[in-house]
């Protein structure tokens, strides 16, 4: 079988996702054809060795591409697909559009097209993302696993088996690293009104959530277990941790943002 790619698009998330693969040594650059009209992005995939197309019309019928990743902006998506219906038959279609169902997909390419719907997050430009995924029922397995292993260079994967779920996806990780930054920004200035001049604390609070995330993602104990075991009784940690963990509060208040969020993605959807 053939493990030819087509990129379709390749602005920041297509050009790291190709970095990562080709970095990883998954593909060649042989592998590899962009199709990307912007000419100054086109350009910069070329400078990693694969073949750049300014259209879909410009690929030769002989292709007969493995996998079709698109990763273009949602309201561009109608008239991107039609390109492709010629290659549905073959091929297992791969989004990192956000909002776009697998219907609208179908609609277009085929009810016979096997395609892949996935919501990485920003931090999968810099291969530490997570990226949760869903597949219809014309996906293999073999061709599921394929792509498994090409999302894993931009980050962690997960799969749900309904579609609905990836709105709540969208209200986690897709949207969560803004969460994460706005309480960095937040505990930046609790560290200025308590006296730290502003660089120090913004380093203060940027260092703090980095070390503490990598130290939960490679830890063999749960979150829970970590924060207790910062926790004396009595002391410090105890007495901020009443006012966020005191009634549920931040709990409360992660459950109605992730809500909120998950409601806005639905709102949202195209179908």
């Amino acid at each position: 079988m053939s493990d030819k790619l087509v990129l379709v698009g390749c602005g920041n998330m297509g050009f790291a996702m190709l970095k990562g693969w080709l970095d990883a040594g998954i593909l060649t650059p042989e592998q590899v054809t962009v199709v990307e009209p912007n000419d100054a992005l086109r350009k910069r995939a070329a400078t990693l060795g694969v073949n750049g197309l300014a259209n879909a019309s410009r690929i030769e019928d002989d292709l007969s591409p493995r996998i079709i990743l698109i990763a273009v902006k949602p309201q561009v998506i109608r008239d991107v697909l039609p390109a492709y219906e010629r290659f549905a038959s073959d091929a297992t279609f791969v989004s990192v559009v956000a909002g776009v169902k697998v219907a609208l997909f179908e609609q277009f390419l085929g009810e016979t097209a096997a395609i892949i719907r996935t919501i990485p997050n920003t931090p999968a430009a810099i291969g530490k993302g997570m990226i949760v995924t869903f597949r219809n029922m014309n996906v293999g397995d073999e061709d599921a696993e394929f792509v498994d292993v090409l999302l894993k260079t931009s980050g962690k994967v997960a799969a749900v088996d309904d579609e609905k779920l990836i709105d709540v996806a969208t209200a986690v990780s897709g949207s969560g690293p803004a969460y994460v930054f706005h309480f960095i920004e937040c505990l930046t200035e609790a560290a200025v009104v308590a006296g730290l001049e502003r660089k120090t604390a913004e380093m203060l609070a940027m260092q703090t959530v980095y070390g503490a995330g990598v130290l939960a993602a490679s830890s063999e104990d749960t979150p829970t277990k970590l924060r207790e075991q910062v926790t004396s009784p009595k002391g410090t940690t105890a007495a901020a941790l009443d006012v966020l963990m005191g009634h549920d509060k931040l709990k409360r208040l992660m459950i109605r943002a992730v809500f909120k969020a998950h409601q806005r993605a639905i709102e949202l959807g195209t179908h």
